[in-house]
């Protein structure tokens, strides 16, 4: 009899074991719980991740790349990576250096990319010269956007244009919706933020000027500006401040838009920078974070990845960090 009660109590204690490593592999909302910050590869510091799913089915993000311990945000090249299962990430290595550029060679900075008229295109900021934080009438720096194209998500990309999209404004963190047969970009650039150009057909150049959307009329300072498509609303998202993740809603990629506030709190008073897609049926921010790991000068950054979830009026939930 007591063998029996052993073996029950044995049989339960396994069954409640199983369940409870079941439960800890699940979020609150029984989604698998996703590993951060992804694990691209050794000592391999990330930033300003740009998510996109293509036809294959999987996941590709497209990354700026920190050098270890860098001076100054002096970046020299871009990286891709992809998965199918958001654990799992496949290092397509450098897919673009400014040493493959005429007309910059620094400020590999947050990038974005494409799939149109049947090729993948890369936009992204670089720029020449020298930012004298500590007198800054001093400064040279120049960064501009420049756009480059593959038949293949992971590349080689080339620059087909052999200079930026234009020279005046100054700009960087380029963004592009492809809405249909159109394409637009969206920038931060000096004077022009909350501006929008139309990409031309064959996506070498900008149709017309950049042009001010109405923000309803609340724009707070801002950098990375990343737009995506849900529903019958458009979402306008930026690092307001260059920290926290706030957002707008309109019925159009132009707008107008309505400010809908706050959906990622800052870290650590540092800056961010984040994209937004669908994937298997899930929404997914990308972003990333200052972490000190196997670090020889302390925070870096890596990316990392969060479940987004909406209301049922389309407004975005907000969104906390994973531990």
């Amino acid at each position: 009899m007591l063998n029996i009660v052993i073996k029950i109590i044995f049989t339960v204690f396994i069954v409640l074991m199983v369940i409870s490593c079941s439960h800890s592999d699940k979020d609150k909302h029984g989604l698998p719980k996703l590993i951060n910050p992804l694990q691209f590869g050794h000592k391999l510091r990330t930033a300003d991740p740009s998510a996109h799913v293509w036809n294959d089915g999987k996941i590709y993000v497209y990354t700026s790349h920190d050098q270890e311990c860098q001076e100054d945000f002096w970046m020299k090249d871009w990286y891709a990576f992809s998965s199918s299962d958001l654990t799992n990430w496949e290092n397509h290595g450098p897919i673009l250096s400014v040493d493959e550029l005429t007309w910059a060679d620094n400020y590999a900075w947050a990038p974005d990319a494409a799939y149109k008229n049947g090729k993948y295109y890369f936009v992204f900021p670089a720029g020449t010269g020298h930012k004298d934080r500590l007198v800054p009438k001093n400064s040279t720096k120049w960064m501009g956007i420049g756009i480059a194209e593959s038949d293949s998500p992971t590349g080689p990309f080339k620059d087909m244009i052999g200079g930026p999209l234009w020279e005046t404004p100054y700009a960087n963190d380029p963004a592009i919706l492809v809405d249909g047969d159109e394409a637009y970009l969206y920038v931060h650039a000096k004077g022009y933020d909350y501006h929008i150009a139309k990409m031309s057909e064959n996506m070498r150049s900008i149709d017309g000027e950049l042009t001010k959307m109405d923000m309803g009329g609340y724009e707070p300072k801002m950098e990375g500006p990343w737009v995506f498509k849900r529903g019958d609303y458009y979402y306008y998202t930026m690092p307001e401040n260059n920290r926290v993740l706030t957002y707008y809603m309109a019925t159009s990629p132009k707008g107008p838009w309505e400010y809908k506030g706050l959906f990622m709190e800052q870290e650590n008073e540092s800056n961010n920078h984040h994209s937004i897609v669908e994937y298997n049926g899930q929404w997914l921010l990308f972003y990333h974070r200052w972490l000190d790991i196997d670090s020889d000068c302390g925070r870096q950054r890596h990316s990392a990845v969060e479940y987004l979830h909406f209301n049922p009026d389309g407004t975005i939930k907000p969104v906390k960090r994973s531990e």
